[in-house]
């Protein structure tokens, strides 16, 4: 979203927006870790509706998808990108306490005794 907010200033924002709605794949990572401002929650809606039934989009959250609305913090957008989003998922929970990051540090340091 960042660098689409950089493109959106310096002139390559539809060739940014093109290249991301193209994308064979693409990988949302972390949604709702940051509130979003109006304009990224509009790009993000153009991007989805973009890639719905053509691409695949890969989105991981550490918030429930039943706390996705809340986080997008308006109503009518979260409406309208969860709608194209949820419609066609397949939607996977991981469940456990621990993080992968401290796992494999956990992990690293046994290796290293």
């Amino acid at each position: 979203m960042q660098d689409l907010d950089l493109a959106r200033h310096d002139g390559r924002y539809k060739k940014v927006m093109k290249s991301i709605a193209n994308a064979d794949l693409l990988v949302l990572d972390d949604l709702g870790i940051a509130p979003m401002s109006p304009e990224q929650l509009r790009d993000l809606l153009e991007i989805i509706d973009e890639r719905y039934h053509k691409s695949s989009t890969l989105i991981t959250s550490q918030l429930p998808v039943a706390n996705w609305h809340e986080a997008l913090n308006d109503p009518t957008m979260a409406d309208a990108i969860l709608d194209r989003v949820l419609h066609n998922a397949y939607k996977i929970d991981l469940k456990g306490e621990e993080s992968m990051r401290k796992l494999r540090s956990k992990i690293d340091a046994t290796e290293t005794m």
